[in-house]
């Protein structure tokens, strides 16, 4: 069983963090995970991903990707049966699915590919140059004030 976790704390010294929160809350409301087709998610390079899906009897036809806001949405749906065909076992599963991913911000799909019943998707995160940080160099000024504004102070002798 899952707790439900109060964030009200974060809301009063954070500004900015409803998303995550709702990201938060949204995966533990998920109460049945689907585990087919199996997927794994590769890191290929400093700003690079990939998701690889076993779509098995699936065509590129038969497949869809669809991306809205931050959720990538993969969907497959066969086609229609073999007409004519007795199958005696069905190990090779043909029934529709779907898979949702929650994509960062900035992260874009760079294409996807079927090969072998392997269903690969690369995606690429492209942060704006306006987002990307930016090093302000660091003017230097004199500490003591030039001869012409310091004060003149007279020195006395003892006689």
């Amino acid at each position: 069983m899952m707790a439900n976790l109060d964030f009200s704390p974060l809301f009063r010294s954070a500004v900015g963090f409803d998303r995550a929160v709702d990201m938060l809350q949204n995966a533990a409301r998920v109460q049945h995970i689907e585990n087919w087709p199996p997927y794994d998610i590769e890191k290929t390079g400093e700003d690079r991903y990939r998701i690889i899906m076993a779509v098995a009897g699936f065509s590129a036809d038969e497949l869809d990707l669809t991306k809205q806001a931050n959720m990538l949405i993969v969907s497959g749906r066969k086609a229609g049966t073999e007409d004519g065909k007795q199958v005696l076992y069905r190990g090779i599963a043909t029934r529709s699915f779907q898979r949702r991913f929650q994509l960062a911000d900035y992260v874009e799909v760079g294409g996807s590919s079927l090969t072998d019943g392997l269903l690969t998707i690369d995606l690429v995160r492209e942060v704006p140059e306006s987002m990307k940080p930016k090093r302000i160099p660091v003017q230097a000024q004199t500490a003591l004030p030039t001869t012409e504004e310091a004060p003149q102070v007279e020195h006395k002798q003892a006689a």
